[in-house]
């Protein structure tokens, strides 16, 4: 048996430091990656809800019923973000997702609460996220409980002992989802979250494969431009993700049973968008990267904190601004309101203009951003 060699070991601890020293990129990754997703994690992940965003329908204007929003408001749960003139308007925010729930507040509730009668409140939900929903309505029976029951000591404390009736009624609505199930809110996440790591992968590969085989140098010598080059690589790749798009959209409503409450051809037209999208990404990552295994990694690197940015597992509302604002540079925080919208909501392109244009504007930046880093490679 050969005895171990200092000299031989340190020859070759030398020679993997020089290797790493100028595998530059893989070591950006191993030193940079730790420290930012301890942040991405520190700050996003917060499985506390708050801010929950409230739009006021108040049919009885005074200060008994501004009294009861500030309850609300006095929380820190929920946040008071606009006031509607009516249910049109209301069902509209919660179909649009800039309001959580929604407070209605009848026109007889300051008469009948000065009356002592049952003074009934309404609660909309958007039923989307579970999480969301079971905060909003505990919290809000709480708060209306804890009114009820101040205003009944107020009334013993000036009539004296009587009937003990509750001068407060609460009645809560849970729109999209009414029984607040998980898996609803889950599956339509899941199928995005999955076409976006498959597709990127694909592509993120693509160019640096052309490299390593040698057949980059015989592209770079035909009439091929870059734009050309580009949309070549990802058409294929766009059929190969509609297919499983489709396969999953399919397992997830047949053997799931989440249904599509809105139209499957936005659903699928809005899905090939994310495709490109996403395929896209995959080209630019494959520009930067000199082998496979750094394309991998940065791949994965991009992954991970989109799932935590994208609101996939938890409320973008309760994350720091600057977090929020992040997770606006990722193409599948704009595809889960499209898909969670479509799935659960049934709503339209009119609904979700928003996030169509904020893919779309995405995509066209990614494409620039490929063509140009392919030019520079090639010069």
């Amino acid at each position: 048996m050969r005895r171990f060699v200092w000299g031989r070991y340190w020859s070759v601890v030398k020679k993997e430091v020089i290797q790493i020293k100028r595998d530059r990129p893989s070591l950006a990754i191993a030193l940079v990656m730790p420290l930012m997703l301890l942040f991405l994690f520190g700050y996003a992940v917060n499985t506390d809800v708050n801010d929950i965003r409230m739009a006021v329908w108040n049919q009885s204007p005074s200060a008994a019923s501004r009294e009861l929003v500030d309850q609300f408001v006095h929380t820190k749960i929920f946040q008071a973000t606009a006031s509607v003139g009516g249910y049109r308007e209301l069902e509209a925010m919660l179909d649009e997702g800039t309001a959580d729930v929604g407070l209605v507040i009848g026109p007889d509730y300051t008469r009948q609460k000065d009356r002592g009668e049952p003074a009934h409140i309404q609660l909309l939900v958007n039923g989307s996220d579970p999480n969301i929903a079971r905060t909003a309505v505990s919290n809000a029976q709480l708060i209306v409980q804890h009114q009820a029951i101040a205003l009944q000591e107020k009334k013993l404390e000036k009539q004296g002992m009587g009937e003990l009736t509750l001068p407060l009624a609460l009645e809560t609505r849970v729109l999209f989802n009414p029984n607040m199930e998980s898996i609803v809110f889950n599956i339509p996440g899941l199928i995005g979250l999955i076409m976006q790591n498959v597709t990127m992968i694909l592509t993120a590969f693509s160019l640096v494969r052309e490299k390593e085989r040698g057949t980059m140098e015989q592209l770079v010598v035909t009439p091929i431009r870059p734009l050309e080059l580009m949309l070549g690589k990802i058409t294929p790749y766009v059929g190969v993700g509609l297919f499983s798009f489709c396969l999953v959209l399919f397992v997830g409503t047949a053997w799931f049973g989440v249904p599509v409450k809105g139209s499957i051809g936005l659903l699928v037209a809005l899905s090939v968008l994310f495709l490109v999208t996403t395929l896209l990404l995959g080209i630019l990552i494959s520009t930067v990267a000199k082998t496979q295994l750094q394309a991998m990694q940065m791949a994965f690197a991009l992954i991970l904190p989109s799932v935590l940015l994208s609101g996939f597992m938890f409320p973008r509302d309760s994350m720091p601004v600057v977090i929020q604002w992040l997770g606006g540079l990722v193409p599948l925080t704009y595809f889960l309101e499209i898909l969670r919208g479509i799935f659960l909501k049934g709503v339209g392109a009119e609904a979700l203009w928003k996030e169509i244009v904020g893919m779309g504007a995405f995509s066209l930046v990614i494409l620039t951003v490929a063509i140009g880093r392919f030019r520079k490679k090639i010069e």
